[in-house]
């Protein structure tokens, strides 16, 4: 008799159902597995000869034949090892009731002794095996969070092999483990250390500037010299960043659980992204890594936050690798086996200095650099990439006696301000709600049309400056796109013209 169990393959961020047909026949001994299975999946069979003599089991001295259908598709890592044990313990009558088995998804690796072990890319499974309208999913003690995130499937702990055998049997009955409750989920992980806005004295303008661009997902330059607190600003930005709903927090968990980053502890980033990438980091890195092509930077800052602090000092082809990207919001990463898509709807955030020594715009310091040195640091960042670029902002040196007046400082808190970017925010959901924008950032040709009608005024006021700053239709859009969260931000349905007037202040002429 042919046994059939269910396993899950996951390809980049996509889930597949595959079939673990075993037949067990007579003749030589032999275990062979077949369907596109990689090196991974062939050592399964060592693993399983001890963790089924582990289980008062074992691999019996016949002919077994081991299909993973659909053949066509790659199948990778140690997690069949449960469902092709399943497989053979069904077939040799250990498993007398496959009741269980039928509507059920095996999908985890086994240790020697029989015990089950955690493994990446739960919460993807997790989801295609609801979609495909599975009732179960038999899960190691270690990714029992992650999976029970998703409602409206069982999730049941496992600890070994022996265990799972009774309750397929039904000699112990199982209880599914109840849906995580998110609310009581805290993830502070993704910023170790973070700055509120009262503590920065002074840069109104700056934080101005940051507070639009966390309301509507604006990509943001800062540019000044040492000590001027970009990096400061950069990491206070993080607490203003509006919250996370929750399907954005299972779409970014999905990324970050095929990438090996979830655990237990942690089961779902329930906190937006803020990837700090220094700039040592290569272009595959960025993009995506691996022979799998696991997700880069970009996707791993898939709503919101991906900075780049000293952004020329990165090479020019790292820089580049972001074009695409913050256009299209997504990446395809390909590799000799398959190609992967990941999302990549992240907000650039970027702090250079002036020029190489930094004292170019320094009231205090004399600059060293020659007008070629400046011309070709500043180089670095091409004329496409700055296209993409909505905001681009001084940041002055604090003057001396501000410091001076520090200890009476008193600033506004990043609550009252995050208070303000979440208004902005809701009132965007409610606009694009039933599409697949979620902010004013993403806005296509279409949506602008629709969503920011100027007046006769704003008109000619912004055809003014197009001519007079010399801007490209991609700037023009981006101009359009800042005025509708600035205007949010007032909660007014109409764009004014000082909204506009504000939009352009965030601009610079283009050569």
């Amino acid at each position: 008799m042919i046994s059939l169990v269910h396993a899950i393959t996951v390809n980049g961020l996509d889930s597949t159902i595959v079939d673990i047909e075993v037949d067990i026949n007579q003749g030589l001994p032999a275990f062979t597995i077949v369907g596109l299975p990689d090196q991974w999946v062939q050592e399964s069979k060592e693993r399983l000869r001890s963790a089924l003599k582990s289980s008062q089991a074992k691999i019996p001295p016949s002919r077994i034949t081991v299909n993973l259908a659909p053949a066509n598709i790659k199948k990778s890592g140690p997690s069949f090892d449960l469902g092709i044990a399943i497989g053979i313990l069904l077939d040799q009558g250990y498993i007398k009731n496959d009741e269980l088995v039928r509507d059920s998804v095996f999908l985890w690796e086994l240790s020697l002794d029989g015990s089950l072990r955690s493994i990446s890319s739960v919460l993807p499974a997790t989801i295609g095996a609801k979609e495909k309208w599975f009732k179960r999913l038999f899960i190691p003690a270690g990714n029992t969070r992650e999976a029970s995130i998703i409602p409206d499937i069982e999730v049941i702990k496992i600890e070994n092999l022996l265990e799972l055998i009774d309750i397929l049997n039904k000699d112990t009955q199982y209880i599914p483990e109840p849906i995580l409750d998110l609310s009581c989920i805290d993830d502070d992980s993704m910023l170790q250390e973070v700055r509120d806005f009262s503590h920065i004295i002074g840069q109104g303008f700056a934080k101005r500037a940051l507070e639009i661009a966390a309301a509507g997902g604006h990509n943001i330059l800062m540019e000044g010299p040492p000590g001027s607190w970009k990096t400061m600003l950069a990491k206070a930005f993080a607490t203003i960043l509006p919250e996370l709903t929750i399907d954005e927090a299972i779409e970014i968990s999905k990324i970050y659980s095929i990438s090996g980053l979830l655990s237990d502890e942690k089961p779902i980033i329930a906190t937006r992204p803020f990837r700090w990438v220094h700039h040592t980091a290569s272009s595959i890195s960025i993009i995506g890594w691996g022979t799998h092509a696991r997700p880069g930077e970009i996707s791993l800052a898939h709503k919101w936050v991906l900075f780049l602090d000293e952004i020329l000092e990165f090479p020019k082809t790292v820089l580049e690798v972001l074009r695409q990207p913050l256009e299209d919001w997504e990446i395809t990463v390909t590799r000799v086996n398959a190609s992967y898509n990941y999302p990549a709807k992240f907000s650039l955030v970027g702090a250079m200095n002036p020029c190489p020594c930094g004292y170019l715009t320094d009231p205090d310091k004399d600059c060293i650099c020659s007008n070629n040195q400046v011309a070709n640091y500043r180089g670095r960042l091409s004329g496409p990439l700055l296209d993409r670029i909505d905001m681009f902002i001084e940041v002055p040196k604090v003057p001396t006696e501000d410091f001076q007046k520090s200890k009476k400082w008193v600033g506004e808190k990043s609550e009252f301000i995050q208070k303000r970017v979440q208004q902005a925010r809701n009132i965007q959901l409610t606009r694009f709600k039933g599409s697949d924008i979620w902010s004013n950032s993403e806005m296509h040709t279409s949506d602008i049309k629709k969503y920011c009608i100027l007046d006769p005024e704003g008109e000619w006021v912004l055809a003014e400056a197009v001519q007079a700053m010399n801007l490209s239709a991609r700037s023009y859009y981006r101009i359009l796109k800042l005025s509708r969260t600035i205007a949010d931000l007032e909660s007014s349905s109409s764009i004014l013209t000082f909204h506009i007037l504000e939009a352009l202040s965030y601009r610079k002429k283009e050569e």
